[in-house]
């Protein structure tokens, strides 16, 4: 009689855990940047602290920046120059309604705000360290963004959208994106996820405060 032959198990692979895309260098330094400035200013932060946060070599950080200087700089730039096309996009994509051009600008701006923390703080509260040569591109930017509101209010004005507050007669439009552009950029301060409202939500809450501070003509 043949004796029964027993099932032989194939042997267990191990396998190994997916690993996250490794970030290019240039990528990772920058956010150990953004994180390092955030944490504990740019005086204080070295280029020894970022390639240790990043896990490079402080050689690897000159393959990219000059300096400490050039790439605070560059972080800053970076993030503002995305911020203005974002602005850019979402006006443009609004229409032709200067009420839903608001809108769509002040979602934009928030949800950004929201989502990336770190780097408003950064950019708003490192960008005085800089040389007059290097933020002079920034301030370029924020001023387009102003304009791009200032526009949309403007607009709004002339056809009898929006019907902003005055003094002594007049509106001042500037004046008035300005504080529509600092309470915008504020929510960076103190929103957190796993709140009562999320991202989207805020935006939308803060584009409505927007509609009503100048006076949008209800439909």
């Amino acid at each position: 009689m043949t004796p029964k032959r027993t099932a032989q198990r194939a042997p267990a692979v191990a396998v190994a855990p997916e690993r996250e895309p490794q970030r290019p260098p240039v990528e990772a330094i920058r956010a150990a940047a953004f994180a390092q400035f955030a944490e504990r200013g740019y005086p204080v932060v070295t280029v020894r602290d970022i390639m240790k946060a990043c896990g490079l070599t402080q050689g690897a950080l000159y393959n990219h920046f000059r300096s400490k200087d050039e790439l605070l700089h560059d972080i800053i730039a970076s993030t503002q120059g995305e911020l203005e096309r974002l602005c850019q996009q979402a006006v443009a994509g609004a229409g032709d309604d200067p009420a839903a051009q608001l809108a769509a600008f002040v979602r934009v701006y928030v949800v950004r705000h929201c989502r990336l923390r770190v780097e408003a703080l950064v950019a708003n509260r490192e960008i005085g360290w800089l040389s007059g040569e290097r933020v002079a591109d920034i301030r370029r930017s924020r001023r387009a963004i102003r304009d791009i509101l200032v526009g949309v209010l403007t607009r709004g004005t002339e056809h009898g959208a929006f019907d902003p507050p005055r003094v002594d007669g007049r509106s001042d439009l500037k004046a008035i994106a300005m504080a529509l552009l600092d309470q915008c950029t504020h929510v960076s301060m103190w929103y957190g996820p796993g709140g009562m409202l999320s991202e989207e939500q805020m935006a939308k809450l803060y584009a409505d405060m927007a509609l009503r501070a100048v006076g949008a003509r209800a439909k």
